[in-house]
């Protein structure tokens, strides 16, 4: 055995290869946990299992789980497997489910990273098709970004149910993106007004499924036409069939986020609501407001920096020195933290 982090159910071969170790922990399973980890432990193992057999030994190992799980069997017809991938008792709309189907599994999670293979766009506007309800968390929403899957997002909210999160923060939402977005059927939009900072930094996109095979985006990708066509941006896709932990976190954050008072709703109709949101997003006005200073302090991994900047120049006489933050938004603040913190450092 490899010395190192497990989080491996114990069975008695593990055990037996334990007992030799000097140290090892090991910790009892919560009730709560039991089905998340052993459905978790049994899957690697059925799968390993069955990527080994053969067409026999896959039929007679599925009929000892048939027997085991006490189900209605999964059995071969003409050596193959059935899957069913759509049902509907309207044929329009069973034309539409196939038509748009994603081309990435809805059972799996894919990862997108912008640089091969299907844009987010394209698969966005499937999942739309698709979907019976659907939860937006975006932090910035650009209306170049918006026109590449509206018209998707117009034949949606035709019957079913959109809801949005997002902010002014930064001017970096566009106006007319939110106000066309406010004036779609069945639409809600909600959005934090604050334009100094902002607690929502999320780009991510729930697409819910009655079947129980609802999908989440979750990743880099603002709402802008970069972001969701040629940009390198790196967003997983979880399915609610592998993943419902996954997927039950996010709807559990976004109804705390839809809930927050800070989150007003924006109603396309309201002169007052379109005010207050040309004032916000308006950057211009921000630009001629006077300079606010701040009294900023070094969080300790920045005094290590500090420390390696004040060596650099206190013993080797450097004072061309650059440090690198996150994203620029973020560089402001790092730095007018170090140098203020440099002054005082002792």
């Amino acid at each position: 055995m490899e010395y190192g982090l497990y989080e491996k159910v114990l069975n008695n071969k593990f055990l037996e290869k334990l007992d030799d170790k000097k140290y090892k922990k090991i910790r009892s399973i919560d009730n709560s946990e039991v089905a998340r980890v052993l459905s978790t432990e049994y899957q690697k193992i059925i799968r390993e299992t069955l990527l080994q057999a053969n067409n026999i030994d896959k039929a007679k190992f599925i009929d000892k789980l048939n027997e085991v799980i006490e189900i209605d069997g999964f059995e071969y017809d003409d050596e193959k497997f059935k899957e069913l991938l759509s049902i509907h008792d309207d044929k329009d709309d069973f034309d539409i489910l196939n038509q748009y189907r994603p081309r990435t599994s809805i059972s799996t999670s894919t990862l997108f990273t912008g640089s091969t293979g299907l844009t987010l766009e394209s698969e966005l506007r499937r999942e739309i098709r698709t979907s019976d309800e659907i939860d937006l968390l975006i932090s910035f929403i650009k209306y170049s970004g918006l026109r590449l899957i509206y018209e998707d997002l117009v034949e949606f909210t035709r019957k079913n149910k959109l809801r949005v999160i997002t902010t002014s923060y930064m001017g970096a939402s566009d106006y007319k993106a939110i106000l066309k977005l406010a004036e779609l059927p069945n639409t809600e939009v909600k959005i934090s007004y604050d334009t100094e900072r902002t607690r929502l930094h999320a780009k991510a996109y729930h697409f819910k499924r009655h079947t129980g095979f609802s999908t989440a985006y979750i990743g880099s990708s603002n709402l802008s036409n970069p972001a969701l066509s040629n940009g390198l941006e790196w967003n997983i896709k979880v399915s609610e069939y592998t993943s419902k932990d996954v997927l039950y976190s996010f709807t559990k954050s976004f109804e705390t986020y839809w809930n927050d008072e800070e989150f007003k709703t924006f109603k396309s109709n309201d002169e007052k609501n379109k005010k207050d949101l040309k004032k916000s997003l308006s950057i211009k006005e921000r630009n001629n407001k006077p300079y606010i200073f701040f009294d900023l302090n070094p969080y300790s991994h920045q005094r290590e920096i500090l420390e390696e900047l004040r060596l650099e120049r206190k013993e080797y006489g450097s004072y061309r020195n650059l440090v690198v933050a996150a994203t620029g938004a973020r560089v402001i603040i790092v730095m007018g933290a170090i140098f203020k913190g440099f002054r005082n450092f002792k």
